[in-house]
C-alpha cells in the first residue's frame, strides 16, 4: 500500500495533552541519517517530503505489514524487516516521522542496498521524488534526536545569515545594441542645454544664486514647449565646472575651506577653495536640463535631381533657439520637400499645432546647448544653414535631416519607410492619410526663403549683427518676410 508523498499535521507540543513533549527523554527510539543529499535536495532544509536527520520514526508500512513506534529490537531488527522484504522483491517502503513542534512528514522510498559498506549488506531508503537521496536507520535517545533538528534549523539560519548574492561582470554587445535599437545608429535621443548662473555685475565678481538659474531653466522649457517645440522634460541637475579665481571674484565667494561653511553653499552659484599650493579656485554650479523629443526623431532624405532650383522650404529660429521648419511650398509637387514627404509632415504638424523642429543636419545636432553667463543662448544660425542647405542643392548632394515626432503614432510610419541604418525616405509616408490642418499661412507660387528658394543671400534680407550679450552668441534678424509665412 503506498500513500501520498507528502503528509504534515501540527499539534501544539507544549500543551500537556500533547503526545510529543517538547523536552526529549532519555529511552531510545528510532532515528534517521541522512547519508547522501543532492543539490536539489539539501539535507539541511526542512521542506518538501524528505527525511532528515533526527527525525523520530513512527510507522513503517511495507506493502500489507505496518509497524509502529516504539519498535523492538531497534535498528538491527529493522534492518531484518527490509533484508527479507528485499529478497521478496517487496522494495516499496512508506516512513512516517515526527519532528519538533509536532510537525508529522512521510517519505515513500525504495529499499537498496547500500554498495558503499564492503563486505556488509546494510539496507537503506531512496526517496522515490529524489533517487539520489539516500537515509538509513539509527538507534539514538529521543533528547539526542530533538538536538539536532534544532541544530540543523540554527545551522541553516547562520547559513542564511552568510550566504551572499554573488555579482560579476557579463559580456554585452554595445555596438550591435546601439546600431539596431536607436534610431540615429550611435547617437542618443537625450539632449540637454548648461545654464550658467548669471552675472549680477558688470564686471563678472558676482553671480545670481542657484535659485536664479533653476528658474531660468524653467522658464526656457515651458517657453519652448508654449512655442510649439515637441519636447519632454527628463530631468535638471547641478554640474559643477572649475575655474580659476583672483581678485574680488575670490574674495566676494564664499569660502568652502571646512566642513562648518558646507552649510552656506545651498543656494551659492559660485564658491571658492584654496587649493595645496595657494591657487584660489573656483567652483560653478551651473544647471543642465536634459529633455527629448515627445516621440522620437525621424530620418528625412531630401534628395536633389539635376532641374531642382529651390528645395521648397523655409527655415527659422524660435527665440529659445530651436531651428524648424518655418514654410513650404504647397502647390508644387516636384520640389525636394514635397517628394521627400517633408511638405506632408510640415502639414501634419501644423494641424497639431507643433513646430516641426529639426534636431539633426548630416547627422550633426543643431539644437540649443548653452546659456552664458550674461543670459545669452549658444545656438546655430540660419543664415550658415541657409547656405549650407543652398550649397547641397547645387552640388546634388542629398539632405539628411532629423526632425521631431510629436506623436508616437507616427513611428509605425517611420518602420515602413526606414531602415535600420537610420536613413529613410519620408515620401513612403501614406500620403493618403487623412488630416485636417489648417489651410493658412500658404507660401505663394514662386516665393520661396532662403534656404527654399536655394539662393541663400540672393533671394532674402539676412541680417547679422554682433550681440553684446557674449562673445559668442549672435542675433540673427531673420528673412524678413511678408504675413503669408508661418
Amino acid at each position: 500500500m503506498e500513500r501520498s508523498h507528502y503528509e504534515t499535521t501540527s499539534s501544539d507540543i507544549s500543551s500537556p495533552n500533547s503526545p510529543f513533549p517538547e523536552k526529549g527523554t532519555a529511552k531510545t527510539v528510532l532515528s534517521i541519517e541522512c547519508l547522501k543529499s543532492s543539490p536539489n535536495s539539501d539535507g539541511n532544509t526542512t521542506g518538501g517530503d524528505l527525511l532528515h536527520t533526527g527525525d523520530i520514526v513512527e510507522e513503517i508500512q511495507l506493502g500489507s505489514m505496518t509497524l509502529t513506534s516504539p519498535f523492538k529490537g531497534g535498528k538491527h531488527a529493522i534492518q531484518k524487516i527490509l533484508q527479507s522484504s528485499f529478497k521478496q522483491k517487496e522494495t516499496s517502503i512508506t516512513v512516517r516521522v515526527r519532528r519538533g513542534g509536532g510537525q508529522s512528514v512521510q517519505m515513500d522510498a525504495f529499499i537498496v542496498v547500500n554498495e558503499q559498506l564492503l563486505g556488509r549488506r546494510q539496507y537503506i531508503l531512496r526517496a522515490k521524488s529524489d533517487l539520489n537521496y539516500a537515509v538509513g536507520f539509527v538507534d539514538r535517545t529521543e533528547s539526542e534526536c530533538l538536538n539536532l533538528q534544532v541544530s540543523r534549523t540554527e545551522r541553516m539560519v547562520n547559513d542564511l545569515e552568510k550566504t551572499q548574492i554573488h555579482e560579476g561582470y557579463v559580456p554585452y554587445p554595445w555596438e550591435r545594441r546601439m546600431e539596431e535599437m536607436l534610431t540615429i545608429p550611435n547617437s542618443s535621443s537625450f539632449f540637454s542645454i548648461l545654464l550658467l548662473p548669471k552675472a549680477s555685475t558688470k564686471d563678472g565678481t558676482r553671480y545670481n544664486d542657484l535659485e536664479d538659474t533653476l528658474a531660468r531653466a524653467h522658464a526656457w522649457f515651458y517657453a519652448s514647449f508654449e512655442s510649439g517645440a515637441p519636447i519632454s522634460f527628463v530631468n535638471i541637475q547641478t554640474e559643477s565646472l572649475l575655474t580659476k579665481i583672483s581678485g574680488d571674484t575670490a574674495s566676494s565667494t564664499v569660502n568652502a575651506g571646512s566642513l562648518s561653511d558646507l552649510s552656506n553653499l545651498a543656494n551659492t552659484s559660485l564658491y571658492g577653495f584654496e587649493d595645496y599650493h595657494g591657487v584660489d579656485i573656483g567652483v560653478v554650479r551651473a544647471v543642465r536640463l536634459w529633455f527629448s523629443p515627445m516621440a522620437g526623431e525621424i530620418p528625412i532624405e531630401i534628395k536633389i535631381k539635376s532641374h531642382d532650383t529651390k528645395l521648397g522650404f523655409a527655415i527659422s529660429r524660435t527665440e529659445e533657439g530651436f531651428i524648424y521648419i518655418s514654410s513650404v511650398i504647397r502647390d508644387d509637387n516636384d520640389v525636394p520637400s514635397a517628394r521627400s514627404g517633408l511638405t506632408h509632415l510640415y502639414n501634419l504638424a501644423i494641424s497639431a499645432a507643433r513646430l516641426l523642429v529639426v534636431s539633426r543636419v548630416s547627422n550633426m545636432k543643431v539644437l540649443p546647448w548653452m546659456v552664458s553667463q550674461t543670459g545669452a543662448i549658444r545656438c546655430f544660425d540660419t543664415f550658415s544653414l541657409s547656405q549650407k542647405l543652398s550649397l547641397h542643392r547645387r552640388t546634388k548632394v542629398p539632405i539628411a535631416l532629423h526632425v521631431f515626432l510629436w506623436d508616437r503614432a507616427l513611428i509605425s510610419a517611420r518602420h515602413r519607410f526606414g531602415a535600420s541604418s537610420g536613413r529613410g525616405r519620408m515620401e513612403e509616408i501614406d500620403r493618403d492619410e487623412k488630416c485636417e490642418f489648417r489651410e493658412t499661412n500658404e507660401l505663394p507660387h514662386g516665393e520661396a526663403s532662403g534656404s527654399g528658394s536655394g539662393s541663400g543671400s540672393e533671394s532674402s534680407a539676412e541680417m547679422l549683427e554682433r550681440d553684446t550679450a557674449g562673445e559668442f552668441s549672435f542675433r540673427f534678424h531673420e528673412f524678413q518676410l511678408n504675413s503669408n509665412w508661418v
